[in-house]
């Protein structure tokens, strides 16, 4: 008999699939605040159960977020930062990072193994795309570091899907996902501490406004000009950026929430003060913050940090054209927390064994 998945079912999913067993329903609501509110990674750990249903519990379900195993981990030197390589039942592995900041510790998921996007700077899609994860894989993601945090009575209070994958191309499983975690009964995050990033798949966007969540939007940028973007991202070629950025201003019209718009800065490529007056032409009058990224430097890409004499610049620039701009705070550097790095030096070093 193939047990079913349990973790990553919400209430509605678990009363369902307990009525198949004779599971009385009010246990699913017992169950779910087992797995999201406290964590539980067996059975055997819900101890208002009772012994006979535990059993039937473990006979016809998998409780997966215990099969979830950290092959690689990596902390910060400064100890803000702690990056997981993380391994499902199939092998898949994919990347998370906690960061705790001033008001509390964010989660970076990954939505998807591997990429598929191919963006010219990215780690994540160097060994190609794998597949989609599910709903309860990006939860584990979470789990996995709420379990170490509640020990020291503390928690994930904010998550950001900017891991590796493109969130727009398994949104569905995203959405369950935050989802869960905004229940009462999970981690009750609000939608306003979680952030989507995209790389600008239009139809994902407007299914996201159609949801109707406050969830936060982030669209990867890059480039203020047709060219220079499709050379970096060529899902430009598909969807055209003037396209996503009307796209996006209908989310914030119908979502109420400020977009964000995500720039790399690339030594030589785009960072010079033509590109800032550019980006700057492009986002004019719209409600957005444009968010600075210096480059990571991805060693199997080629490309470099700039100077900080043209960060300074640019930033400059943008706020002199009245641009709501921030400059992203630099967490992980030391331990290649930018996304795919891990996870491919991992497969490098798998094959050369």
């Amino acid at each position: 008999m193939i047990k079913k998945e349990i973790f990553g079912m919400n209430l509605e999913e678990l009363q369902g699939a307990f009525g198949e067993f004779g599971i009385k329903k009010y246990r699913a609501m017992q169950v779910f605040r087992w797995l999201y509110e406290k964590g539980a990674v067996s059975f055997e750990e819900m101890t208002n159960l009772s012994k006979a249903d535990r059993e039937l519990l473990s006979e016809h379900f998998n409780l997966g977020s215990g099969s979830v195993k950290a092959i690689r981990e990596l902390a910060s030197g400064d100890g803000l930062t702690n990056k997981v390589l993380l391994e499902f039942p199939d092998k898949a592995c994919v990347e998370t990072v906690v960061m705790h900041h001033d008001y509390g510790y964010s989660v970076c998921l990954s939505s998807q193994v591997g990429c598929n996007m191919n963006c010219a700077f990215c780690a994540s899609g160097i060994s190609g795309f794998e597949r989609n994860l599910t709903a309860g894989e990006i939860l584990a993601q979470v789990y996995y570091f709420q379990r170490l945090l509640q020990v020291k009575g503390e928690r994930v209070s904010r998550v950001v899907v900017m891991g590796s994958g493109e969130p727009m191309l398994n949104l569905d499983n995203v959405l369950h996902a935050l989802d869960i975690l905004h229940s009462d009964y999970g981690l009750c995050i609000g939608y306003r501490n979680m952030t989507i990033s995209t790389c600008g798949i239009i139809p994902g966007i407007a299914k996201l406004t159609a949801a109707g969540r406050t969830i936060n939007l982030a669209v990867s940028l890059h480039a203020a000009s047709d060219s220079l973007r499709t050379k970096l991202m060529p899902i430009n070629k598909t969807y055209n950026y003037l396209k996503v950025i009307a796209e996006a201003d209908a989310y914030e019209k119908n979502n109420g929430r400020q977009v964000m718009y995500e720039y790399i800065l690339l030594a030589g490529i785009n960072d010079s003060k033509a590109d800032a007056q550019a980006l700057a032409d492009t986002l004019q009058r719209k409600n957005c913050v444009v968010n600075l990224i210096p480059a990571n430097p991805v060693p199997e890409k080629g490309f470099a940090r700039p100077s900080q004499q043209a960060i300074d610049d640019f930033f400059q620039t943008l706020k002199t054209r009245k641009i709501n701009v921030t400059l992203r705070k630099e967490m992980g550097k030391d331990i290649n927390a930018a996304c795919g790095q891990l996870r491919a030096r991992a497969l490098k070093e798998e094959k050369s064994c």
